[in-house]
């Protein structure tokens, strides 16, 4: 489990799929000394299980569904990425409950300033927007948002200067694509209106 509060950045300097597995191998700019074999980190929001630290790099493997399912597949590697280390017990939770789970791929439709604030406006995939509501949470490549506009098929999220200065999110111009994780508590609560519904 994460917050969505990104503990730092770190290079993805290599993902590929071979015949048997993915890797993927994360320099991560001495960030992730404590990370122990097994543990799991938040890569642009996608949990990963570390296989290997050594020498400033972190190395995952990936599973052919969550290459397809997320941004990995479309890097241009070396790409500066988001990682958070997993919660503790006691850990403050500064953004909102984020499980690494991406539902899907996004595509950023518009990018506007505002002083030293940016607007993000999102295109996610079908089905994504019935979890999105005003004032709710989302988190981008991992980054807990708070949802500041809705459409029928967009939402958008202002990303102030301490977000854009610790996460990669500043860099991404329109065009680009990012993963999308949708609040779980809307998930539960969409899932008990469908429940409702059925037995109605």
């Amino acid at each position: 489990m994460f917050s969505g509060i990104v503990t730092g950045q770190g290079i993805l300097e290599s993902i590929s799929p071979g015949k048997k597995s993915i890797r993927a191998c994360v320099r991560h700019l001495g960030l992730a000394r404590g990370v122990r074999l097994g543990a799991s980190v938040a890569v642009n929001g996608c949990c990963l299980t570390a296989v290997a630290n050594r020498r400033g790099f972190l190395e995952f493997d990936v599973l052919r569904e969550t290459w397809e399912r997320t941004v990995f597949h479309r890097a241009r590697v070396p790409e500066k990425v988001n990682l958070e280390t997993s919660l503790r017990l006691g850990d403050t939770v500064g953004g909102h409950f984020v499980t690494g789970h991406i539902d899907g791929i996004g595509r950023l439709v518009a990018r506007r300033a505002k002083g030293a604030d940016l607007f993000f406006e999102i295109a996610p995939p079908d089905g994504f927007m019935r979890w999105i509501v005003m004032k709710g949470c989302v988190a981008l490549d991992g980054v807990s948002l708070t949802v500041a506009s809705v459409t029928p098929s967009r939402f958008g999220v202002w990303l102030i200067p301490h977000t854009l200065r610790i996460t990669t999110l500043g860099w991404k111009r329109v065009g680009d694509f990012v993963n999308l994780e949708a609040d779980m508590l809307a998930k539960y609560a969409q899932k008990a209106v469908d429940g409702r519904r059925k037995g109605s």
